[in-house]
């Protein structure tokens, strides 16, 4: 299996309501593809809630404005179009829904 996708999360602005997010997650990927990792603040606090992808050898990935909740399916596809892209870089991210307004910035792989 590849390395796995940690999903970062800003933990503090929301309250961590994040059960929902966990098990859509769980349906999309194989075990351990996709791991969360909540964090207490990831300095996004203008925009709650914030996010970030990484990956060994693919771009870091920073979203901020999300809802954990509402926003689930496009999480989801965000995640798979990360996947998809080589390096993690994704070009086209219509296929993100509402995520591609939400993307702040990304940084290239080492």
């Amino acid at each position: 299996m590849s390395d796995p996708v940690l999903l970062h999360i800003c933990q503090g602005c929301d309250g961590g309501q994040l059960a929902e997010l966990r098990a859509a997650i769980d349906r999309a990927f194989t075990k351990g593809r996709v791991q969360i990792v909540e964090q207490q603040c990831m300095n996004g606090c203008a925009k709650p809630v914030s996010f970030g992808l990484q990956s060994p050898g693919r771009a870091t990935c920073f979203f901020a404005g999300v809802d954990p909740q509402s926003d689930i399916a496009d999480i989801v596809a965000t995640l798979h179009a990360y996947l998809k892209a080589p390096r993690g870089w994704i070009e086209d991210a219509r296929p993100c829904g509402r995520l591609r307004f939400c993307l702040v910035g990304r940084v290239p792989a080492l």
